[in-house]
């Protein structure tokens, strides 16, 4: 591990960076709404706590920064997102809506109870990933857009924003190599397709109420038993979820996955995905260039 992160010197600096970024979230300056897109709003959705939340506020500000409409961050609570944390959220982003644990379980309780589906409700519990499919989709309806935390925005992301505007066909990023966390065989005996290669769920959009939970209870519980529980079970359960349907790929080249620690001291993406050992790259570099732009900007409004 220490190899792979670049030895304990930069192992060092890579915390440090990541301690710096926290303070540094909590002294970002409050964004200039900008104006509503006139056929309604636009929104974005993240699941962020206590050890994430200044990851959230960065990476919606350095989207917002590159869009010239609004764009409303949903923050849900994974059961740690103090009061605090959301103060510090609201005042860099004032029009950003947050969604509490006893409004997640009320609507889990009502659509996806935990008599009908054991395994899903169990397996939230543990395993907090899996809540970007359950918590942000059972019981609403239309489309959804579920961001990570652990990204930055670098240029304008117009497909997104397009899709935001006009979403026809499930979304996601491109991951560097598959991480499904189960065997692709099992994978595709259940889902009777092909199961689509290298989804990563970074960026991920779904039309809630097109998903079949009865279905997903089954695979969930399958896969489990067959091949215990993987770490990337969610990432595995959408992709099984959009085999065999119309989908839309962000291309990699602008929407990256994993970037290098050269690509993450000079983007030429227009989005970072930090997964895996590309903290290195993010804590050390990223979010400074976030944090440089936005200093830069106020300057030359003043």
């Amino acid at each position: 591990t220490s190899i792979r992160e670049g030895g304990p010197i930069e192992q060092w600096k890579t915390r440090k960076g990541k301690e710096a970024m926290r303070a540094a979230a909590g002294e970002l300056p409050p964004l200039d709404p900008p104006p509503k897109h006139p056929e309604g709003p636009l929104t974005v959705h993240f699941l962020t706590g206590e050890d994430f939340w200044y990851q959230t506020l960065f990476c919606f500000v350095s989207l917002q920064q590159h869009c010239d409409v609004r764009i409303t961050p949903v923050i849900y609570g994974d059961g740690t997102l103090g009061a605090r944390a959301q103060n510090y959220i609201r005042r860099v982003v004032p029009w950003a809506t947050f969604v509490g644990r006893d409004a997640i379980e009320d609507r889990l309780d009502t659509h996806l109870p935990a008599s009908r589906y054991p395994t899903l409700r169990r397996r939230r519990l543990e395993y907090v990933h899996l809540r970007k499919l359950t918590d942000f989709h059972a019981g609403n309806a239309g489309w959804t857009l579920v961001l990570d935390s652990d990204m930055l925005f670098f240029d304008t992301p117009t497909r997104l924003v397009e899709w935001l505007r006009e979403p026809d066909a499930p979304l996601h990023m491109r991951d560097s190599s598959e991480s499904y966390g189960h065997s692709r065989a099992l994978m595709e005996e259940l889902a009777g397709h092909r199961i689509p290669e290298r989804i990563n769920v970074g960026i991920v959009g779904l039309r809630s109420d097109a998903i079949d939970w009865d279905t997903l209870e089954d695979w969930c519980r399958e896969l489990i038993e067959r091949e215990g529980a993987g770490y990337l079970q969610e990432q595995a359960l959408t992709a099984m979820w959009m085999a065999g349907r119309e989908r839309e790929v962000l291309p990699r080249p602008d929407y990256r996955a994993f970037p290098s620690l050269e690509e993450g001291r000079s983007p030429s993406a227009i989005l970072h995905h930090y997964v895996s050992h590309s903290e290195r790259a993010y804590f050390q570099s990223g979010w400074k260039r976030v944090r440089q732009s936005l200093e830069t900007e106020s300057r030359s409004t003043d």
